[in-house]
């Protein structure tokens, strides 16, 4: 889209970094049920890929502060995934939709099949839907660093580890993985007040391996025989019901009750070694969301609501001798825990008059944490750790409209980010030579921010939008030295750690402009353009200060599209900015292996661009043939921070049916 910056470590991934913010700083949410968990970490993500995005309606992204709607995580933007609705009937006689998919594309030899159906008739409705999607190694481009060629690799061989050659350096061995996703909706409205819809979600996927970890070399070899992430699960049980009525409480309500179940697991093992550590979590998430919404008059209109969170964490750990098959239990990443959260909001929009509106909202948020800390493999100074903590955000927000050709608008608002089982109680490797482990005094981190925008439409023809940002975030939950039990270091995973805890320790300003411009050119062309600049700096634990991690370079997409008839075409043009060596976070200049080299030997992230093609072709009404070719030129490039290797010219072929 141009508006949100994808960080990969893995090609089984995908960490979205709005704003100068990412992972558990950002929100997501799936038919209005928030996704985010009380294990989502500071580290990159990969939870958006549970998506189907073959199943996906649309999606909204909210920038900025939006905790008084959406509660706690909400300090860079909301990304809304709304999936397919059953459609009723709208005549009498049963309505039949839907529609098949297949794609490939080379780069990865990725071959997705997607079927969707949908029956509605007066009042009831259902809709089916199933995606299933193999994708091969990725292989990367051929003009760029060669810091970022894959020449060898781990094989597993007579019981030993042993280095292969590549036959073809360009592919990134391991990283292909399969994915399947299911999902089932009812819908029934009795009457035109009423609306109620169940919906259940499913997303697996097979085991794919952490490409940034197979690339560490230690001492010459590689760091590790194996690592990957074990097949990661998503369930989603939701029901809502909606009722519109003029009544003296609202116009319309809203209930969303939620049962989600989420799994992800971590397995590793150090080259040549026999002992194959496992790392299972699972968390149990359930939520109760209540909206009203209320005119009250002909210019104001009060939204107000209430949330209720609980989510309980169970995380094992085991350690499996490779050699004899024999397994035994070993320390877990988390503490048995359960984390709750309890909301209530209310924002008020009044229009001034018809080129003024002003918004304003208040939220409180209440949060529980319980932990239980098992002692038998670290010797941690407690036992329990407790949290008992609560926020208050505000919002204030301006929109005036001088003509029918400007808009012009002004926002405050704070968010925060109530700390989370991953923050207080988790036992990591963060980076190579430190090992993060428990601190259960934390308290949330709090995000002021303001931004200013501007949009002007030329004549029907050019429409131009800018907006201006600073977020300032205090409180910051950042890693900092730590020490157990008197001791800075410990052995973790056979290799002597700096200790560190994730502390309120830090303050970090993040500003930066968004841009947009489209135009509409003769003969069904058209000229669009998207551009995001941002700047973070953080504070360091000696006072000194770093760019922020997630606050990536500039980046942006500028697109000259065609359509004539049944024909659609697009060239496009992607592009970021380097980060050199003094411009990188203090935290990634340790991560050599996944950064090209400069002059003077030191890790960088160079600036990249790739030129696509894509067009599509409706024909005999029911059937779109798509073809396009993405990265024409062979670029080798890394999108900043990243583990792995973009692909290189890739070719995309997908053929769609209707029904």
């Amino acid at each position: 889209s141009g508006k949100v910056f994808m960080q990969k470590s893995q090609q089984g991934g995908g960490s979205p970094m709005i704003r100068g913010f990412a992972t558990n700083r950002l929100l997501y949410t799936v038919d209005g049920i928030r996704m985010n968990t009380a294990i989502f970490r500071g580290g990159n993500l990969q939870n958006v890929i549970s998506l189907d995005p073959l199943a996906i309606e649309n999606t909204e992204i909210f920038f900025g502060a939006g905790s008084v709607i959406y509660g706690s995580d909400a300090i860079g933007g909301v990304m809304s995934f709304k999936t397919l609705t059953p459609q009723l009937s709208l005549d009498g006689k049963p309505n039949v939709t839907g529609k098949v998919n297949s794609r490939f594309s080379s780069a990865n030899n990725e071959f997705t099949g997607h079927f969707d159906v949908g029956v509605g008739w007066n009042k009831f409705a259902m809709l089916s839907s199933v995606s299933y999607s193999r994708y091969g190694d990725l292989k990367m481009g051929t003009y760029g660093p060669d810091e970022y060629l894959r020449p060898f690799y781990v094989q597993r061989q007579d019981s030993a580890d042993v280095v292969v050659t590549n036959d073809d350096p360009r592919i990134q061995k391991p990283s292909g993985y399969n994915q399947i996703n299911l999902m089932q909706k009812f819908r029934y409205a009795p009457n035109d007040k009423w609306d109620i819809q169940y919906g259940f979600h499913w997303s697996e996927t097979s085991s794919f391996a952490r490409y940034d970890r197979q690339i560490r070399y230690e001492n010459g070899l590689p760091r590790y025989g194996e690592w990957s992430y074990g097949p990661q699960k998503w369930m989603m049980n939701a029901l809502s019901i909606t009722h519109t009525g003029n009544n003296a409480m609202y116009d319309q309500m809203s209930l969303r009750l939620a049962h989600q179940f989420f799994e992800e697991s971590r397995i590793s093992r150090n080259f040549n070694e026999e002992q194959r550590e496992t790392n299972i979590e699972n968390v149990y998430a359930y939520s109760g969301n209540l909206d009203f919404v209320k005119s009250i008059g002909s210019k104001n209109k009060l939204y107000y609501g209430l949330e209720v969170i609980w989510n309980d964490v169970v995380s094992l750990g085991t350690n499996e001798n490779v050699s004899t098959g024999v397994t035994f239990e070993n320390a877990s990443r988390y503490p048995q825990s359960n984390w709750s959260s309890y909301g209530l909001y209310v924002s008020d929009q009044y229009r001034v008059h018809k080129k003024v509106t002003l918004q304003a909202g208040l939220r409180y948020n209440h949060f529980l944490l319980n932990a239980d800390f098992d002692t038998t493999f670290y010797a941690f100074p407690f036992t329990k750790a407790q949290l008992n903590n609560g926020s208050l955000t505000g919002s204030f927000g301006l929109v005036y409209r001088p003509t029918k050709t400007w808009v012009l608008s002004a926002n405050f608002g704070t968010a925060f980010r109530a700390p989370n089982v991953d923050d207080i109680g988790k036992v990591f490797d963060s980076e190579p030579g430190s090992v993060v482990i428990p601190n259960p005094n934390l308290n949330a981190e709090y995000a002021y921010n303001v931004d200013v925008s501007i949009a002007k439409v030329f004549a029907d023809v050019v429409k131009l939008d800018l907006t201006g940002y600073y977020t300032i975030l205090t409180n910051a939950l950042v890693r900092r030295d730590f020490t157990l039990n008197g001791q800075d270091s410990i052995m973790f995973t056979g290799e002597l750690s700096q200790v560190q805890a994730m502390q309120n320790a830090a303050v970090a300003n993040v500003y930066g402009l968004q841009a947009g411009l489209e135009v509409k050119l003769p003969a069904g062309f058209g000229l669009s353009s998207d551009f995001n600049w941002q700047v973070g700096v953080e504070e360091l634990a000696d006072g000194s200060t770093s760019p922020s991690r997630h606050a990536a370079p500039w980046f942006g997409v500028s697109r000259l599209s065609y359509r004539y008839k049944n024909l659609n075409m697009q060239f496009n043009v992607q592009y970021s900015g380097a980060v050199k060596n003094e411009n990188l976070p203090e935290e990634e200049k340790g991560k050599d292996h996944i950064y090209a080299v400069d002059e003077n030997g030191n890790p960088w992230s160079p600036s990249w661009y790739t030129l696509n093609l894509k067009a599509s072709y409706q024909f005999l009404q029911r059937f779109t043939a798509s073809a396009g070719i993405e990265n024409i030129s062979d670029q080798r490039y890394r999108p900043y921070s990243s583990g792995i290797v973009a692909p290189g010219r890739n070719f995309i072929l997908s053929l769609r049916a209707s029904f």
